[in-house]
């Protein structure tokens, strides 16, 4: 991992622009360069040159394509890394879009989430309702059906034996007394 994998958006940006700066700088570098050489060469109609002076002239331009040569690679190097970099940013800003998406629509579930359990808890328990209240107007029915049965069958049992069921009193010796009233 390099070291600008480890830099955050607004660190790429700020690398991104000193780079492009840097750029600028050599190319107005290269331009004054070319400039002044061209005036020089176009001032210089009367100069002949000898073969010491063309020779150094030729040197010098050598070292000056090589120093054009690795500015040019320094470019490319440069604009390579700026676009890695806008591709890094380009990745980054989709995944933090999707995140973003993906965080709504779970915070939007997580709201939902409660009513979903009350219709879930409705439904389930519908049914459920419906076996209660069946089991109670079943229970109501068969009550008064046993009450009627019960009934019944006193009826019968009292019509069998031929006598009315009517309370016993147990037989006194005689000594029946009254209950008093407290001295009235």
């Amino acid at each position: 991992m390099n070291s600008t994998e480890s830099l955050n958006p607004q660190q790429l940006q700020a690398e991104v622009s000193r780079l492009q700066a840097e750029l600028q700088m050599r190319d107005r570098l290269i331009q004054q360069l070319s400039q002044e050489l061209f005036r020089l060469v176009k001032g210089n109609t009367s100069f002949t040159p000898t073969a010491e002076v063309t020779e150094q002239h030729q040197a010098q331009m050598q070292i000056l394509r090589q120093q054009l040569q690795e500015v040019e690679q320094q470019v490319e190097f440069y604009q390579q890394q700026i676009a890695d970099r806008d591709s890094q940013l380009y990745q980054q800003r989709q995944a933090v879009q999707e995140l973003t998406d993906r965080s709504r629509m779970l915070e939007q579930v997580v709201q939902e989430l409660p009513e979903i359990y009350r219709q879930k808890f409705a439904e389930r328990l519908e049914p459920v309702k419906e076996k209660v209240e069946m089991l109670q107007r079943e229970n109501r029915k068969l009550h008064a059906e046993l009450q009627s049965v019960s009934y019944r069958l006193a009826m019968r049992s009292r019509q069998s034996q031929g006598q009315l069921d009517l309370p016993s009193f147990k037989p006194s010796n005689g000594n029946t007394s009254l209950p008093s009233l407290g001295g009235a």
